[in-house]
């Protein structure tokens, strides 16, 4: 029961937020340009500052070689994913614009906006290290691996515009991911954090940093309103493309992440409870907010990313609480 409230009050909020998206769009208070606004400020400035400030307020080197095995679980479930998501898109022949999608909702989570405050109510404090290794690799599948699939799948380019995709090292690095490196630097060369966090340093930059970075979720939220008013409410559907996407989110990712935990448990290892409750949450936490951007950004079927997008975070209400019985039986 504390399971399903968490996450019904989790799902409940996100969907207010995105009603007052669609109503300010609806209502005509937000402009046609206003939508390309929010996207520019998402992408390139709150979210890396956001992934920046989690990375290095969260992680140190000695919590990330201590913890390294679980790493090499989710790494390995990462891997499976995806294979699993490329071999499923040309067998159900996904169409082009929707396969960045389609491959993304297999493997990439909103793990760090909804998968971390679930995480943090069901398993508390014990959780937390194994939920920053699942956050970890997310960060890097999402925004060195996920997004690349996004831009490959630009229906707007032929064959035609020059044979092969011309080399671009703004698609090659990101802002986010920029900000994810600039975090790991930031660790690896042991600088404190104090000095942007706490006197007699920069604290202002910390608060700075922290209030910016939590522009992220409520603008995603808003966009998604916006692109379902524009859309239409009749946009929410389950065809076929949908529903698959939707048990790769639910049903297969998180199947994967407990056979991956069971086959080194069978080998001699010893996953802690925390640690495979925590793993098997997030492999199913619902699609990333900010995904209806992306594949904006690369032209693809918004619309699309959006259905899924909504869809798996209202039925993630009803997925935790299965979960979480399943979970009890391993």
């Amino acid at each position: 029961m504390t399971a399903f409230l968490t996450s019904l009050s989790s799902v409940g909020e996100i969907v207010l937020v995105i009603a007052l998206g669609y109503w300010l769009r609806k209502s005509g208070r937000l402009g046609d340009t206003f939508k390309g606004n929010i996207s520019f400020i998402i992408m390139n400035i709150a979210l890396p500052v956001s992934i920046f400030m989690s990375v290095v307020t969260n992680l140190n080197r000695d919590k990330l070689i201590s913890l390294s095995s679980g790493l090499l679980y989710v790494f390995i479930s990462f891997v499976i994913g995806y294979a699993v998501a490329i071999a499923l898109t040309y067998l159900f022949k996904i169409r082009k614009g929707r396969r960045g999608t389609f491959i993304n909702m297999f493997v990439n989570a909103n793990t760090i906006f909804i998968g971390m405050p679930l995480n943090m109510a069901l398993f508390g404090d014990k959780g937390l290290p194994y939920f920053l290794l699942y956050y970890l690799m997310n960060t890097i599948s999402t925004w060195a691996i996920g997004i690349f699939f996004i831009s490959a799948d630009d229906p707007t380019k032929t064959k035609s515009d020059g044979g092969s995709a011309k080399f671009n090292w703004k698609k090659l690095l990101p802002a986010p991911l920029i900000g994810f490196l600039v975090a790991l630097i930031w660790l690896v060369l042991g600088l404190p954090i104090t000095f942007i966090v706490e006197p007699p340093a920069f604290p202002m930059l910390g608060k700075t940093f922290t209030m910016i970075g939590g522009l992220v979720t409520p603008l995603s939220l808003i966009y998604i309103g916006i692109i379902l008013a524009d859309a239409g409410l009749n946009s929410i559907h389950f065809d076929r493309d949908s529903i698959l996407a939707l048990v790769g989110r639910f049903v297969i990712s998180p199947a994967i992440m407990i056979a991956v935990l069971m086959t080194f448990n069978g080998m001699g290892a010893s996953v802690p409870g925390p640690e495979l409750s925590t793993f098997v949450i997030q492999a199913a936490a619902p699609g990333l907010a900010v995904l209806p951007i992306l594949v904006g950004n690369a032209h693809g079927d918004v619309d699309y990313a959006t259905n899924v997008v909504v869809t798996s975070t209202v039925l993630f209400v009803v997925v935790v609480p299965i979960l979480m019985e399943i979970i009890t039986f391993l």
